[in-house]
């Protein structure tokens, strides 16, 4: 009986062992890496209008399918369907801005965090002494824009009780419906408002180097161990040659308020 288990858990050790291999040793034998990216999220991911890619997360998925041997396929995905796409097979890594959050650590697994951010607001600039505290956002009347589905709604929707919240769903055109007075601030991620203030001189970021909370950006991954550590393992070499630093600062570039 004792060595009937003993050779039963060797075989569930090696089927389980194949199994989390199984990802890992697919993207090699296929030879394309399936990124999935929503286009919406500067200066991470932005699809531009002949269809095709550009931004950081663009540039470093470049790299690791370079590190894989494989070539790149990008694929579409929305926030509110990222987990489900992932769920289905559609791509094998998630990127483009993810927050690393417990409800997506239920489903999938992330990579060693990629940067460090935290929500915090942009307006107009004429606005922004009036929006420094969550207590000056949370009035009636305020109103507050968002893109769905993704964690500034799950932000927004925790914190603001008596403020107007405006569910926009073109992530893309978001921050001109603040210039445009449509709305009165948004809050979303640092690091998006300091793109978002360059592009559009009308709009200042409010505090983004001390943000609302803690939150870190990773990278979304299946429940596959070889292909987490491999990930990890680029993204170790990737920091130790500065390179995440290098292709951010190229879209961030230098910017002063």
């Amino acid at each position: 009986m004792r060595r009937c288990l003993l050779a039963l858990c060797l075989l569930l050790a090696l089927i389980g062992g194949a199994l989390a291999q199984a990802r890992l040793d697919e993207i090699a034998s296929r030879g394309v890496l399936r990124v999935g990216l929503t286009g919406d999220y500067r200066p991470f991911s932005q699809r531009v209008a002949d269809g095709t890619y550009n931004g950081f997360d663009v540039d470093m998925a470049n790299s690791l399918a370079e590190a894989l041997g494989v070539k790149l396929e990008i694929v579409p995905t929305t926030w509110s369907s990222l987990l489900g796409d992932l769920g289905a097979g559609k791509f094998d890594v998630g990127m483009g801005g993810i927050s690393i959050t417990l409800p997506r650590q239920k489903l999938a697994f992330f990579s060693t965090p990629v940067l460090r951010t935290g929500k915090t607001p942009i307006a107009r600039c004429g606005d922004k002494d009036r929006f420094a505290t969550l207590a000056d956002i949370d009035r009636p009347g305020v109103r507050v824009i968002v893109n769905p589905g993704g964690t500034n709604e799950r932000f927004d929707r925790a914190n603001l009780k008596q403020a107007e919240i405006l569910v926009f769903p073109d992530n893309a055109r978001i921050f001109e419906e603040v210039v445009a007075g449509h709305a009165d601030l948004m809050i979303t991620d640092a690091v998006e408002t300091k793109l978002q203030q360059r592009l559009h001189p009308e709009l200042c970021a409010i505090h983004p180097d001390q943000p609302f909370d803690f939150g870190e950006l990773g990278y979304l991954l299946p429940r596959d161990v070889p292909l987490q550590q491999f990930v990890d393992q680029w993204l170790h070499i990737s920091r130790e040659t500065g390179t995440p630093d290098r292709l951010l600062a190229a879209y961030l570039g230098p910017v002063s308020r």
